[in-house]
């Protein structure tokens, strides 16, 4: 009983978020935006600039804000999930991908440098090369080289 609570209580913040977050991002909510400030632009010459009244937008923007940041976090990390999720099927899916790249999102910086590391070098050996299908994987780029770049000028002798 306790998970489905804490489900349906996820799952309306879940909502909740995408809602806010979708509508805040619409020119609608601009405009209100923008109406608000005018409005309180326009008021100040009625409460003579007080400190007051610039408290008041301070004050409210400084909610906004606040509970702002925290909505839009949550939407951009299930977005960023579903497409890491997406780049992750997309590698499995490929023959010639590296298994490596799976999951990459997890590794560390480090890791990451050495595999960027490996394009650098890939992305050398393909220079001046007119396909960019000549080199495809880090475990296999150096031993697939040369017959992908045979394969193309086949493909290529085919098509004339």
């Amino acid at each position: 009983m306790k998970k489905s609570r804490n489900r349906s209580k996820a799952n309306f913040f879940e909502g909740l978020a995408s809602r806010v977050t979708k509508a805040t991002g619409s020119t609608p909510a601009f405009i209100i935006a923008l109406i608000c400030v005018i409005v309180w632009i326009i008021t100040g010459p009625i409460f003579r600039f007080s400190e007051s009244w610039q408290l008041v937008i301070n004050t409210g923007t400084t909610i906004v804000t606040f509970l702002m940041v925290f909505l839009i976090q949550k939407s951009q990390n299930k977005d960023s999930l579903a497409i890491q999720l997406k780049l992750n099927e997309l590698v499995a899916a490929h023959g010639f991908a590296s298994n490596r790249l799976v999951n990459v999102e997890n590794m560390t910086e480090d890791e990451l440098k050495v595999i960027q590391k490996y394009y650098a070098r890939l992305s050398e050996m393909t220079r001046g090369e007119q396909s960019l299908q000549q080199s495809h994987s880090i475990d296999e780029a150096e031993s697939m080289h040369d017959p992908k770049k045979n394969k193309e000028a086949d493909h290529l002798k085919k098509k004339k």
